[in-house]
């Protein structure tokens, strides 16, 4: 006998792969180095990117990074599913207006975020990154929980294999 899967929860499912592997492909395109990614649901989450403590490139802007990095799991979610789920994204919504307000009156703070929205909006529409993000996201679907040595992997071969399609 075999269980009716509900549509809906296997989509949110999905949204939420996408949401996760977003963070961790633009992670690892800044130079943020990812411990691990998981789909499983916590007390507060419905799942997690986790970096490497002090292993991060040196960066012009961290802050500018760290925001671009929090934006992104909404930004790839809303790519897949066509709409941005603010409600969904609290804590990512809630980090990234702590740190917009470290460099910005709270007016310019909205006007700031907007702009690393379109910015991380942009570095997701490159065919590499999109193609780690599905990589990552397919990955995660299959297993729940994925290692930063595999999300490495998988953006790598996301990235050359747009690499590969450009030079054909």
């Amino acid at each position: 006998m075999s269980v009716p899967v509900d549509p809906q929860a296997s989509s949110k499912l999905e949204a939420t792969a996408y949401h996760e592997a977003g963070h961790a492909v633009i992670a690892l395109a800044l130079g943020r180095a990812v411990q691990r990614v998981s789909i499983l649901p916590g007390h507060a989450w419905l799942g997690r990117c986790e970096f490497q403590k002090g292993r991060v490139r040196p960066s012009e802007d961290w802050l500018e990074r760290e925001i671009l990095i929090s934006l992104a799991g909404a930004a790839a979610e809303a790519r897949l599913t066509g709409v941005y789920d603010w409600d969904g994204a609290v804590a990512d919504r809630r980090n990234v207006r702590r740190l917009a307000v470290q460099r910005a009156s709270e007016r310019q703070a909205e006007r700031l975020e907007r702009r690393l929205l379109s910015k991380v909006e942009h570095l997701l529409d490159q065919a590499g990154h999109w193609r780690a993000v599905g990589l990552i996201a397919e990955e995660l679907l299959r297993c729940e929980t994925i290692s930063g040595r595999a999300v490495q992997h998988l953006f790598d071969r996301g990235c050359q294999q747009a690499d590969d399609s450009v030079a054909m």
